[in-house]
């Protein structure tokens, strides 16, 4: 057999084992674990407070849309039922006018109808922008 033929002969040395960490470098892993937490316990508290803010805006914001939809309520239940009266007037009106044939009534109450039709409950509360205004105002204060 030749050189390179020939089987090697020797001691296996096993691989090199890594260095474990020293004392300082466990304490500053230690410090970075319980700093984390301590950041984590931080944040999740300050989380829930802004959770309970919110909560809170949402419960006064939904107890003003309550109480201005009330308002809103009785205001058109107000404005419908004296639009109600007049235009029931007016109706009673035009059945008798057109009982006698006195067509210049007729002609009145029918233009003064479309008059009442052309107009707007809201209207008489003035410009809805500066309702919408208010409405998005979180500092608004609406008066019962």
């Amino acid at each position: 057999m030749t050189d390179s033929s020939k089987p090697l002969t020797g001691d296996v040395i096993p691989p090199r084992k890594k260095a474990t960490p020293g004392a300082l470098e466990g304490f500053a892993a230690l410090n970075q674990l319980v700093g984390a937490a301590r950041e984590c316990i931080t944040i999740h508290a300050l989380e829930n407070t802004k959770q309970a803010r919110i909560q809170a805006y949402a419960h006064t914001e939904i107890a003003r849309i309550k109480a201005a939809e009330s308002v809103l309520r009785d205001y058109f239940a107000q404005a419908f039922a004296e639009r109600r009266v007049t235009t029931d007037a007016m109706f009673e009106r035009l059945d008798a006018a057109i009982e006698t044939g006195d067509s210049q009534v007729i002609s009145d109450v029918v233009r003064a109808v479309v008059d009442i039709a052309k107009s707007s409950p809201l209207k008489d509360m003035g410009d809805l922008s500066q309702i919408r205004a208010a409405l998005d105002d979180p500092d608004q204060v609406w008066d019962l």
